[in-house]
């Protein structure tokens, strides 16, 4: 019976092992790829490894990759594409930072870590990122979407306490209604009018309706606040 038992716990551990020894001749693949300067067949190598195990692929770039060769951009590429397929955001936000600090300035590498840092909840730096892609790239699709929903967003929030805390006053003075009038100007320039310079931009390169309907409401919102 336990000879059995053994047989069966044998047969469970196979695949695994197999797998093991499969990673680690494909990082070897690897590594013999790099250092005969094959770098495409290297990558190659590098993303079969990938869907094999990931997390051995991660500590292979860790361990045994020269952060400073130019083969170390192009793996850190696939991984972060890899743990971004996955849903890893944390991870994939790591190796686009990675990428980023050898290139600042880099807008595809911007783009990409302003995009993970809003899928990890950090939406302010997210928002610091794709405010720089616009100095970069003024005309920049996805910058373009992202700011003008956020400022459009947080404008909608003000102005809605505004109204709010106005209604609460039974008979306000006329002070108190030129500071609402105020408030809303403010709220106004601060927020949407920076909402409709980057919406205005989207519908050029990309015709979205929804980008549209929001423009709309903003130039209601001028009207109502010029009034």
């Amino acid at each position: 019976m336990r000879a059995l038992t053994i047989f069966f716990l044998s047969l469970f551990s196979l695949p695994l092992m197999l797998n093991a020894q499969s990673v680690d001749e494909m990082l070897q693949k690897v590594s013999a790829a790099i250092e005969a300067g094959q770098n495409g067949q290297a990558v190659s190598y590098f993303r079969q490894t990938i869907s094999l195990n990931i997390d051995r692929t991660e500590m292979y770039y860790w361990t045994n990759v020269d952060k400073n060769s130019e083969i170390s951009s192009k793996l850190a590429i696939e991984l972060a594409l890899a743990y971004k397929k996955h849903r890893n955001f944390d991870k994939a936000y790591l190796f686009y930072k990675e990428l980023l600090q050898k290139n600042p300035n880099d807008v595809d590498y911007l783009e990409a870590c302003a995009e993970m840092q809003v899928c990890r909840g950090q939406e302010k730096d997210g928002l610091r990122m794709y405010e720089k892609i616009l100095q970069l790239e003024p005309e920049n699709l996805a910058a373009n979407i992202f700011l003008g929903n956020y400022y459009y967003l947080m404008a909608e929030r003000e102005k809605k306490k505004l109204d709010t805390d106005y209604k609460k006053i039974s008979s306000p003075t006329k002070m108190q209604y030129a500071r609402y009038r105020d408030g809303l100007s403010q709220v106004f320039s601060s927020g949407y009018q920076k909402a409709r310079d980057s919406l205005q931009k989207v519908i050029l390169r990309f015709p979205s309706t929804e980008a549209q309907k929001t423009l709309d409401k903003i130039l209601r919102i001028e009207k109502e606040v010029n009034r």
